[in-house]
Parts: structure tokens; sequence; C-alpha cells
């Protein structure tokens, strides 16, 4: 069997911005405010996904 790559994720994050960002072109905005929103976002769609398993 081929060895699964185990990826290491901070709780509370679905896709870190670190790789949300590869797949961005260049940002001609603040990058910070980007990457705040960025997060945020991602941290409720987290969120999101927890509390529909945790409700049914």
């Amino acid at each position: 069997m081929a060895e699964a790559k185990k990826q290491e994720r901070k709780p509370g994050i679905c896709i870190p911005w670190e790789e949300k960002v590869k797949e961005l072109k260049e940002i001609n905005a603040d990058k910070e405010l980007v990457k705040k929103v960025w997060e945020d976002v991602d941290g409720l769609g987290y969120v999101y996904i927890w509390q529909c398993l945790l409700s049914f």
C-alpha cells in the first residue's frame, strides 16, 4: 500500500492561507488584509462543518 500523505493542519483551518495563496494570481491590494479575510471566512466554514456534524 502506498503511504498516505499526512497533512498537518492547525485546528480550525480547512484550507491554510499558504495553500490558497498559491492558487491566486498576484494580489494588488493589502496582502495582510486579504490574508485576514481568508482566515476569517475559512474559520467560519470550519465551524459550519462541525456544527452540521454535531447537530445530526
